[in-house]
């Protein structure tokens, strides 16, 4: 989907079209933007960076809440389009996801064009599609036709397709990986090519294995369906311990956006059973303090945060928020013998 959270609320508020739109933290405090729509985009406003800086590079910025229920819904409606087309799907995030169409009788292309049809026809949600013979192929595909477009690339043409692509389109090549490969002169997949398995594994260990087949195209990872989850949780580890609860309140803001973020994947919250707060002190003791029946939100975390805290009063190295889920049935359970 295309800037999924911003475009429902521009959608849903038809005053914010051609604006600059941003969705997440508050203004007045040090959240964090959830996403941000393509007009922000042109100011160097992007996902995930700090409001204060947002506003900043973009001074009129419209910063909107988030609206978790009505992003859920719409994922809803999207998966429900997705399966009329294959069962075998992946999600990578609530906008995102890889589906495995080999069986399905129609071209990839057109049928990739049927999907964003049908799902503007149930939204009104632009999307984009990468078309590929792998997931690797397919996610650097769907980068490159955006907003409101698809890409394909056939079996042929992947060899053409990878040559002048530069290295940090490949998964698993960060910042310091680029810059390893910037000094060995690989800054293309072609010129990487040039390296055998045996060098790329003595400069990137087991890494440099899977590194020789991805930079000629080559993914052999299948779409794995989602499975269901026991908790789900996201944690941050403080270069300076944070020795006050206003300290850890303030961090705690920018988990919560990030764990609501995650937490909206799911179609559903009914089976969710807890949520808790972790924190590890500077002396690397743990403490957790969870509660059964209270609603994710912000003020429930809170509370537990400050149960925690006052547990020790300790410096705080670590905090982590999370949520449980109630197992779900088996449904290949060996029934009772007669």
């Amino acid at each position: 989907m295309d800037c999924f959270y911003a475009a429902i609320e521009v959608r849903d508020r038809p005053s914010l079209r051609d604006k600059p739109v941003g969705v997440g933290g508050a203004r007045d405090r040090r959240g964090v933007l959830t996403t941000c729509n393509y007009e922000a985009r042109k100011f160097g406003v992007r996902s995930a960076m700090p409001t204060f800086m947002a506003m900043q590079r973009c001074p009129n910025l419209i910063v909107l809440p988030t609206r978790f229920d009505v992003y859920r819904r719409e994922a809803a409606i999207i998966r429900g389009i997705l399966y009329q087309f294959t069962s075998i799907i992946q999600p990578l995030s609530l906008d995102e996801a890889y589906l495995d169409v080999t069986s399905h009788p129609g071209a990839p292309a057109a049928l990739a064009q049927e999907i964003r049809s049908a799902i503007f026809t149930a939204t009104k949600l632009t999307s984009s599609a990468g078309i590929g013979p792998n997931k690797l192929i397919a996610k650097i595909a769907s980068e490159l036709n955006k907003p409101n477009g698809q890409f394909e690339v056939t079996p042929e043409q992947v060899a053409d397709f990878m040559k002048d692509l530069p290295v940090r389109k490949i998964w698993g090549i960060g910042e310091k990986s680029e810059r390893k490969l910037e000094d060995l002169g690989a800054r293309t997949c072609g010129e990487l090519q040039r390296f055998s398995r045996p060098e790329l594994v003595n400069v990137f260990g087991k890494f440099g294995l899977e590194l020789y087949d991805l930079c000629r195209g080559m993914d052999d990872r299948p779409v794995e369906p989602d499975r269901p989850r026991k908790s789900l949780s996201t944690e941050e580890t403080f270069a300076a311990d944070l020795t006050t609860l206003e300290q850890c309140e303030e961090k705690l803001e920018e988990l919560f956006q990030d764990l609501m973020a995650d937490l909206a994947q799911k179609e559903s919250m009914r089976d969710l059973t807890k949520i808790f707060v972790k924190l590890k002190f500077n002396d690397f003791t743990r403490t957790t303090a969870e509660r059964a029946g209270l609603p994710p939100t912000l003020e429930g975390f809170r509370s537990l945060l400050e149960e925690a805290f006052g547990r020790t009063g300790k410096p705080v190295r670590l905090i982590g928020v999370g949520v449980r889920f109630a197992d779900p049935i088996q449904e290949d359970a060996q029934l009772n013998l007669l």
